[in-house]
Parts: C-alpha cells; structure tokens; sequence
C-alpha cells in the first residue's frame, strides 16, 4: 500500500471530540505591557488617530484593506464601520499611557469547525517591534485556544513581507499561497496562510510566557533573550 493512504485513512478515521468553540465575546484581555479591549470609537479615535497619523503613516495601511482615513471624525467611523456580527475587533492599548496604539480582530469566526484568524492588524508605529506587540498577539492566540479553537488563522497580502516574517515569529506554520485569493483596493492579492493548531499551542505559549517574563528584560527595556531563541532552546 503506498505510505499516502496510510496517511489518508488515518485523517478519516479522526475523531474529533467535545462542543464546538466558544463565540468571543467583548471583553478585555490585560498583559503586563498591554491590554486588548473592544473599540469604542469615541474612546480610541483620538489617540489611535494620532499615533498612526505620523510621518510614514501609509506604511502601516499599505495592506489593509482601507486607506488611512484622513481626520478624526472619519477616523471614527472608520472604526465604527470595522464592527460586525462575524467579527470582534479590539484596541490595543498601552498600560503605561492608557492610549490606544493598535487595532486588531478576530475573523472568520466558525465555532462548529473551531477555527479562529487574526486579523486587520494595525499596529501604530510606536507599537512596532516592542514587547507591547508581541504581547498582544500573545493574548489573542491563548484566548482563542481558551474558547476550545483547535485552528487559529493568519492569512496577510503574500507581498507582506513584515507580516509574514512576524507569523513565523509567533509560531504559526506557512501553509501556501492562494492565488489571486482577493481584489483589494483595485489591485490583485495572492494570499500567504498560515496556522497554529491547538497540539502545537501549549509549546508556544511556554515560548511566550519565557519571553514576556520580567526576568527576560534589563532595566532599559531590552530583551535579554529573543523569542526565536527561546523557542530553539524549548524546541
């Protein structure tokens, strides 16, 4: 019998037990740098405005599906247009400044499936490359496996190199492109997939959880150890 079948009678035969996933609901999620919290545009548009209105401030949004919007009132209804039924979206907030300093979401929501994506990731540029980030995509993934998810989602512009290069940082596996996957913004957009199943989340919550420790950080901030070498030192 060729190996192939065996593999493919052995995914037959696989049972899945236990509810389906829980639908998340809009609460907050608090780390030690951040915290995620349902947006409210007459709470968030002021500082989230500013922080992502800044010199090279397309960059963020080169990806999205929207263009920056380009005051605050159509910056609120932007972020009132962003809420719907399938979807949960969240500010990211700093602790320190209780300002709003990034977006993110949960999409594609099926909790029969229990499969889960992140998504609409904006990240103003203060957020960028900081430990405030990389917590909040922490929060989100150990939320949803909480809620039972056994599949959770990235999917970015296969062009976004940034994105793609952070998915593999948090641990998601690269699945393929679909090509010609969407039409945005006029243009073409192959898509880059990638997961992190709920057998592979305890090890990378371990990865997380050693990286984000006070322990791993000097006075100044700076990390002693990076999360890709934490996880080759688990892995």
């Amino acid at each position: 019998m060729n190996p192939s079948n065996k593999t493919d009678e052995r995914q037959l035969d696989q049972i899945v037990d236990g509810p389906p996933a829980e639908f998340p609901q809009p609460i907050i999620l608090t780390g030690r740098f951040v915290s995620l919290t349902p947006v409210d545009p007459n709470l968030h548009a002021a500082s989230l405005f500013h922080a992502s209105h800044v010199p090279d401030a397309e960059q963020p949004w080169r990806y999205l599906p929207d263009t920056p919007p380009p005051n605050l009132e159509s910056f609120k209804s932007y972020l009132a247009s962003r809420a719907a039924k399938d979807r949960l979206d969240f500010a990211i907030v700093d602790n320190n400044s209780n300002e709003a300093v990034g977006l993110a979401a949960y999409l594609a929501i099926e909790p029969t499936n229990r499969r889960i994506e992140v998504g609409n990731i904006l990240f103003a540029p203060r957020l960028q490359r900081t430990p405030g980030g990389t917590e909040a995509m922490y929060l989100m993934a150990r939320h949803a496996f909480e809620l039972r998810y056994r599949r959770y989602e990235w999917k970015c512009n296969a062009l976004n190199e940034p994105s793609r290069k952070a998915a593999l940082r948090y641990g998601f596996q690269f699945e393929g492109i679909f090509r010609q996957h969407m039409i945005v913004k006029g243009k073409n957009r192959d898509t880059a997939w990638f997961s992190l199943l709920d057998s592979e989340w305890p090890t990378r919550r371990a990865i997380f959880e050693r990286w984000l420790d006070p322990s791993n950080f000097l006075p100044d901030g700076t990390q002693r150890a990076s999360l890709s070498d934490i996880g080759r030192a688990i892995n």
